[in-house]
């Protein structure tokens, strides 16, 4: 079988399968109060819209809206050309939404944008695509039945009508709708083409098949004319090749439908398959991978096996996305004068191109800026599986310097010998000069003493000397301006104990404790670490645990760590917190536990029964290996993980290699490796690349051999099929032998279905009911195996060669007759069938039969028509066949039976004890028997049976009693009791008659 490949281009965003694109920040967060105006900020953007052919709404809404002060004006472009509203009657506005009333396809299809200006500037809109729907109707011509041979593998094909958009969803009708077919390993629908594969045909799949075919962006559906399929039988079980049918259907599916079914198992080459993120349905055709990434990129491969053997088909999927953000634009604030470059950086693929505009206009990058540089920006990075926009104002200003947002802290605080920094950012434009001063003392760089280009005063190694009034000067060539802000010295933080060194056992406790002096003034705050991760004692809350201890001048801190795990070792770093200082701790917390999982697991000298697995060691987790263990399971079969059998029966905790034995020929296995220490058993390792043993011939032979009966000069053998873990190699099958008892020469057979479980052998010579021995043996492409224990079984009997005799047929009513006959006298009759079918009306083959035992030799004939006439005939069978028919008798059945009476009076006689029932003469129709007399049956409602009276008279008296009663009057004939006329309910208490009402009906 040759391999095949396809290649999937699947463009995605990261995260998401269809991402939506953010507007930029809050403008007016940036400077300051609304009141002083901003730009527009969309808050709603056209989308892409497909509008239907036959939509009863005659406009199309394409939506924009922004929030701006003041309110911002809206225009419209179509393809880059603007709207001119007012020009064209199909256009008109509503607030910012563009409304398109007759939508015309020739007219009005492309590409739409929103541009919304107010006096800051003018933003562009994300581009919205209008688009026209449709979805045909399917051809009327009509569509040719599929004959397929049960067993083999069947394609219906959709072929569906002229659509747009492309994006349709395929389902298919049996016989009616709307029961349509379930999906399972035997059948799929692809989802690109339509078709329905079928895998393996059974007669249960016989009928009608329609295409279904959904367009969810125009809400239709149409379905296709119906297609029959015809399975065709085959009296023996043939097996056609294997083959496979491939599709690549977006989101990243491959299926592969073969016959007979396989197992099938999905895998990436170049890697493994996402963790979480991927399912695998329909018995393993469909592999679905979702929130697809790039690292998903990569060669898969689909390995399906079944009996017939193994194959693999390739795909290579290839992972592309829309552009997103990596670094954008936001609003600012710039001085006159100076240098601005936007930066905007976008990730994608294929690499996004990213374009500025300004006010919905091309710009380049900013240099020396001026007023006229104000206004709406936008960066736009697009590729071919999307565009994404950024959007910011900019406003370029001047003005003499001021602290009025931004004065120094009034109250400095420092400690002592420790380093302040006290900053100065006024607001000033272009940018200012700084100067500082200590009172009157202007203040110059010095060895303790920095002023930074940013204008912060930084001071080190402070004292309390350096306790004063401090003065931050701004001037440039608007103005000048100046603020202060005092500092205060404390005393410096102190640890008085660190946290000592600790050595644990996983599941065990940890202590550690921490002492600190500080400015009593001063709040101060513990936070603990580990490895520089912060300890989060709420969410941490059950392994961590911490106390804390103050006075004056002193404080402490105690840190309980209970049920440690390996995660758990680390630097543990105590820091004592002021708002002016800091200090650090830290100790080691050593954890010991069970080993880490060993590394490196692959497998190399396999034999049919043995093969080396060899692994790197993993961490010892500071407690040494004593022992490894060696896991194995079998692929196909999808087994738990077994404990393996090992030479040396026990590895040692040094070793790096062992050899696994007692395994199955011809079986894939996959490996782990799993450490053991005095401290337990750590996780197991990856599994290793999967192996398949080599090939030996089997040992095990087919069991429960049996067989007999079938045609004549037939000799029909069954038997259990060998499971597959023992086929032992390829090619796997059987060979029969089999002979007549006590006959020295064996004749043998080979059936290369391993899955068969029965043989018919065909020979004229074979005489009937003879004894035959046989027995079994299995054989692969290494050899033959051992033949099973004999068996004894019988070939078919022949057909009884001798027709009964009919002594009698005769009709009793006008639907039924009896017949009787001589019984052949063969031991091998099993029973009788009795034919019967109207002369002249009806052809023998439509004939009605009743099978009887052979310890009979008559029986009733029912469902017979009145006044016809029948052929009847009698054959003896057995498990070969029906013998010759007896010579055919002719009966007559009587016309039909009569009318049902018609009641027409109740009375109760004078003496009160019985109750008159009286009804019309029934006068027999031309087709009718003539009436012999009239049969009533007289019982209490609910129960089955009563008194029967019979007579020739038009009425009856019957015996009055307590309850209620019903009676059922009918007249009798050749051709048997006619139909009933009930009367219901006599109810009869204390004497008193209640109403009666008669209904007609059937008993």
């Amino acid at each position: 079988m040759s391999h095949s490949s396809c290649c999937v281009l699947l463009s995605v965003s990261l995260a998401l399968c269809c991402r939506l694109w953010s507007v930029c920040a809050d403008f007016p967060a940036v400077f300051g109060d609304e009141s002083s105006g901003f730009g527009p900020v969309f808050e709603e953007q056209p989308v892409d819209t497909i509008y239907p052919e036959e939509s009863p709404e005659n406009k199309i809404m394409m939506s924009c809206r922004t929030r701006a002060n003041p309110p911002a004006s809206y225009r419209w472009r179509l393809n880059n050309t603007e709207i001119v509203i007012g020009n064209d009657d199909h256009y008109s506005l509503m607030g910012g939404n563009l409304v398109i009333s007759v939508p015309d396809k020739s007219k009005h299809a492309g590409n739409y944008s929103c541009l919304a200006s107010n006096e800051f500037g003018t933003l562009v809109s994300q581009k919205a695509s209008v688009q026209f729907g449709y979805l045909d109707m399917f051809s009327t011509d009509e569509r040719e039945a599929v004959y397929v041979k049960e067993g083999q593998g069947a394609v219906l094909l959709c072929d569906p009508p002229p659509h747009f958009p492309a994006d349709l969803f395929f389902r298919w009708i049996l016989n009616e709708f709307p029961e349509f077919i379930s999906l399972d390993k035997r059948r799929f629908v692809s989802q690109t083409t339509g078709n329905l594969y079928i895998s393996t045909v059974r007669a249960s799949d016989s009928g009608n098949y329609s295409c279904f075919v959904s367009s969810p962006s125009i809400a239709k559906s149409v379905f296709s004319k119906f297609i029959p399929l015809v399975p065709i039988a085959e009296r023996e079980s043939r097996f056609s090749p294997c083959y496979i049918l491939c599709v690549c259907v977006c989101v990243c599916v491959r299926v592969c439908v073969f016959s007979p079914i396989p197992q099938i198992r999905w895998r990436k080459l170049d890697g493994d398959l996402p963790v979480h993120r991927h399912n695998i349905s329909m018995a393993g055709s469909l592999l679905h991978l979702y929130d697809i990434q790039y690292e998903d990129e990569g060669l898969y491969e689909c390995e399906a096996d079944n009996s017939k053997g193994k194959d693999r088909h390739k795909v290579h999927l290839y992972v592309e996305g829309a552009p997103e953000w990596v670094e954008k634009i936001s609003s600012s604030e710039r001085d006159i004068g100076g240098d601005y470059i936007m930066s905007c950086l976008a990730s994608g693929k294929p690499k996004p191109h990213v374009h500025f505009l300004k006010n919905g206009r091309m710009v380049p990058y900013l240099y020396y800026l001026t007023f006229d540089d104000s206004g709406m920006y936008q960066c736009i990075a697009e590729n071919r599986h999307g565009t994404i926009y950024a959007n910011a104002e900019l406003r370029v200003f001047a003005s003499a310097p001021s602290f009025e947002w931004n004065p120094v802290k009034p109250k400095l605080l420092g400690a002592k010998n420790g380093r302040v920094v006290i900053d100065c950012k006024p607001r000033a434009a272009p940018r200012p000069s700084i100067s500082w001063s200590k009172g009157t003392e202007l203040l110059h760089n010095s060895s303790r003493i920095f002023i930074w280009p940013d204008g912060s005063l930084e001071l080190l190694n402070i004292t309390k000397s350096d306790e004063g009034k401090y003065i931050c000067f701004a001037e440039n060539d608007r103005g000048r301006a100046n603020s202060s802000g005092s500092l205060s010295v404390t005393d410096a933080t102190k640890i008085t104990l660190a946290p000592s060194n600790a050595d644990v056992s996983v599941g065990k406790s940890a202590r550690m404790e921490c002492a600190t002096s500080h400015d009593p003034t001063l709040d101060l705050t513990f936070i603990w670490s580990l490895d520089t991760h912060v300890i989060d004692f709420d969410r941490d809350r059950e392994h961590y645990e911490h106390k804390m201890v103050n006075s004056t001048g002193t404080s402490s801190s105690e840190l309980l760590i209970s049920n440690t795990q390996l995660r758990h070792a680390g630097r543990y770093s105590c820091t004592a917190q002021t708002p002016v200082d800091n200090v650090t701790a830290s100790a080691e917390l050593v954890v010991r536990g069970p080993p880490g999982p060993p590394g490196g697991v692959r497998v190399e000298e396999v034999t049919t029964n043995r093969v080396r697995v060899i692994w790197s060691h993993g961490t010892d987790n500071l407690s040494p290996i004593s022992k490894y263990t060696i896991q194995y399971r079998d692929v196909r079969e999808q087994q738990e993980w077994r404990e393996a059998s090992t030479s040396p029966v026990n590895v040692e905790g040094n070793a790096e290699m062992a050899s696994v034995i007692n395994l199955t020929p011809w079986t894939e296995y996959e490996f782990r490796v799993i450490a053991t220490n005095t401290l337990g058993t750590g996780p197991p390792s990856d599994p290793s690349p999967k192996i398949t043993t080599r090939e030996a011939r089997p040992v095990v032979a087919p069991s429960d051999i049996s067989g007999g009966g079938g045609t004549s000069r037939e000799l029909t053998i069954t038997w259990t099929p060998v499971q597959p873990q023992y086929y032992y190699g390829s090619n796997f099958g059987y060979i029969i032998a089999f002979k007549p008892h006590n006959d020295p020469e064996w004749m043998t057979v080979t059936v290369t279905d391993p899955q068969a479980q029965k043989y018919v052998h065909k020979d004229s010579k074979i005489p009937p009911s003879t004894r035959f021995e046989v027995k079994m043996k299995a054989f692969n492409s290494q050899g033959e195996g051992p033949f099973s224990v004999s068996a004894f079984i019988y070939s078919a009997q022949d057909v009884p060669a001798e027709a009964p005799t009919v002594i009698e047929a005769r009709t009793l009513s006008a639907t039924e007759a009896v017949v009787s006959w001589v019984p052949v006298q063969l031991q091998t009759v099993e029973g009788y069938q009795v034919r019967y079918w109207r002369e002249s009306v009806e052809n023998e083959a439509s004939a009605q039969r009743a099978l009887v035992s052979s310890r009979e030799n008559h029986t009733r004939l029912d469902n017979m028509k009145p006044n016809s006439h029948y052929l009847i005939e009698v054959r003896a069978y057995n498990g070969a066949g029906y013998g010759p028919a007896s010579q055919r008798h002719k009966i007559y059945t009587k016309k039909a039976r009569n009318r049902p009476p018609k009641i027409i009076g109740t009375k109760i006689n004078y003496s009160g004890t019985t109750i008159n029932i009286a009804w019309e003469q029934v006068e027999p129709l031309a087709n009718e028997s003539t009436v012999e007399g009239y049969k009533v049956l007289y019982r209490q409602e609910g129960q089955p049976s009563g008194m029967l009276y019979t007579t020739v008279k038009q009425s009856i008296d019957l015996p009055m009693k307590k309850g209620d009663y019903l009676v059922e009057v009918r007249a009798h004939s050749e051709g048997g009791d006619g139909a009933v006329q009930i009367l219901s309910s006599l109810m009869w208490y204390l004497g008193v008659k209640l109403p009666i009402e008669p209904l007609s009906g059937k008993l």
